[in-house]
């Protein structure tokens, strides 16, 4: 695997990069310095491997991956991942444009990895109807494309039976964290088994959980006290640790995220059996809380006819469930602010539901959401 990826295990995920503003807001653009910096420091430490797609930050991620990154190094001190995403083609025809502009928009000639994007079994029939797998091949045979690979958000049978119909497949990337290890809705363990059995290479997304896994409820929180590194650290340490992953995403948003975790990979060292069992102790203590499982990947925002920010939404409800939070209630109208819809304006479309990697009832979710924040004040 090092051929594909080197020896370095951390990703540059380019979801969550440094923003003017909120992330709710269209408005927020990519803070080009902080990025730049993030970047430099990356580089510097030996890192190499970026990822980003088409819709990333509303489209933000590619252009600001070519002003930070790739007309800023030559082409070989880095990796770049780009992916071919459901909601921006509808037919063969529509690829390879779609493709070409996502060299544009990142500035280079190809992309050493690409992969199909959220892959489930809604949109696994498209991609075969679309012939998208042999048009990645051709590009590949072109020089356009090194690796072909998938990011899936489904059951394990599924993704067996895509190992199974799609050989070409060369990397996965998985939703891995002990959070979801053993979980019935994303069942992380059966995915990798699966990969390892295809020796599928595993790429790790969310090994934090959308940052769940830093910030934990007291009664999760306390498994880690007096150890030597923080939540966060011991949750991509986690994902790390298995044989057969080479690659761990992390959605670093801030300076400090980037300085933490090119400490823990510059020498990375493997769980010890005191720090598995630190982890096994957070993640029954995280089974036992009712929270939303939201992991803040925005994908089911777009399209949504309301503009309702839903995983803001959804973390003000956590946080004021699980850290009885006083400003959650404060926040939460910050969020339904300057056109964006308060959870009561669900409509119920299930345009949301469709996209949500996590399979989440959004609309239960926002129902209950509702009842805790849109409620009329008592007289």
């Amino acid at each position: 695997m090092e051929e594909l990826f080197g020896t370095k295990k951390l990703g540059f995920g380019c979801m969550r990069l440094p923003l003017t503003g909120p992330a709710a807001d269209p408005a927020s653009q990519v803070d080009y310095e902080k990025t730049c910096r993030m970047v430099d420091d990356f580089l510097a430490a030996g890192f190499c491997y970026f990822d980003t797609a088409h819709g990333y930050l509303n489209g933000k991620s590619e252009t600001a991956l070519r002003h930070c990154l790739t007309s800023r190094y030559p082409r070989e001190r880095y990796l770049l991942a780009d992916k071919l995403s459901n909601g921006f083609f509808k037919s063969e025809a529509e690829i390879r444009p779609l493709f070409f502009s996502q060299l544009e928009a990142c500035g280079v000639d190809y992309f050493d990895f690409y992969l199909m994007h959220a892959m489930n079994a809604e949109y696994y029939p498209k991609y075969c109807a679309c012939n998208a797998f042999a048009v990645a091949r051709q590009l590949k045979a072109e020089g356009r494309i090194r690796h072909i690979g998938i990011s899936f958000h489904d059951k394990p049978a599924l993704l067996e039976r895509i190992l199974s119909e799609q050989p070409d497949i060369e990397v996965v990337q998985i939703q891995f964290n002990y959070a979801d290890y053993d979980s019935p809705s994303v069942e992380s363990r059966a995915l990798y088994e699966i990969c390892r059995r295809f020796q599928k290479p595993v790429i790790v997304m969310e090994p934090v959980r959308g940052g769940a896994l830093a910030n934990l409820p007291p009664q999760a929180a306390g498994a880690f006290a007096g150890m030597e590194s923080s939540p966060a650290g011991y949750a991509l340490r986690f994902a790390a640790s298995f044989e057969g992953v080479c690659m761990v995403l992390s959605g670093m948003s801030a300076p400090a995220q980037m300085e933490e975790n090119l400490g823990l990979f510059r020498d990375f060292r493997a769980l010890s059996p005191r720090e598995w069992q630190a982890v096994s102790d957070a993640r029954r203590a995280l089974a036992g809380l009712k929270s939303i499982g939201c992991t803040g990947c925005r994908y089911c925002v777009d399209g949504c006819p309301k503009a309702i920010s839903i995983p803001e939404l959804f973390a003000c409800a956590n946080s004021r469930n699980l850290f009885q939070d006083p400003g959650a209630a404060t926040y939460y109208n910050i969020c339904t602010r300057s056109g964006h819809g308060k959870a009561k304006d669900c409509i119920g479309c299930g345009k949301c539901e469709a996209s949500c990697p996590q399979h989440l009832p959004i609309r239960q979710l926002l129902a209950q959401v509702s009842a805790q924040f849109d409620a009329p004040a008592k007289e």
